[in-house]
């Protein structure tokens, strides 16, 4: 039976730090994802996707793959190919070594839209991230992420 541990409420300083976090998180995301939609009609999991094809060998991966990379479930990846699909920025195809897989293929359309965005999209990051951040702070944030992403990473 498992047994659940008294919480370990946050202090006053914590809470601060919590709240800050989860305000300028999301105020951040969302001014990135209305910047992609206005700018080029993409949300940022469209242009995550994107992004994670147009690094890949041959700009394809197989979808269990791109759902991982770019941290979605199979079904919200799914969905999210189909409106690229349906813009003509992915193709969907069958896997030649495994004919049960399917792989995300990056179309020249979806190359030449995300070269475009990924300019747009550069500069608001910086704008609204990295350039107003203190160096040493971008570092902090960069090792807490890595440490809070290995420790969230679905296992295998």
């Amino acid at each position: 039976m498992l047994t659940m541990a008294e919480p370990r409420w946050l202090n006053e300083t914590e809470q601060v730090h919590w709240r800050a976090y989860m305000a300028g998180s999301t105020q951040l995301w969302e001014v990135l994802d209305r910047d992609l939609k206005t700018s080029h009609g993409l949300t940022m999991a469209e242009y995550e996707i994107l992004v994670r094809l147009s690094e890949s060998p041959e700009h394809r991966l197989r979808m269990a793959e791109l759902a991982e990379s770019a941290y979605q479930s199979r079904s919200r990846l799914s969905h999210t190919c189909s409106r690229l699909e349906s813009k003509g920025l992915v193709n969907r195809e069958p896997c030649e070594d495994d004919k049960r897989g399917v792989n995300a293929v990056l179309t020249a359309e979806g190359m030449a839209l995300l070269e475009k965005a990924a300019q747009d999209h550069v500069n608001t990051v910086r704008d609204f991230f990295v350039d107003i951040v203190d160096p040493a702070d971008l570092a902090a944030i960069g090792r807490a992420f890595t440490a809070i992403a290995e420790k969230t990473a679905p296992t295998r």
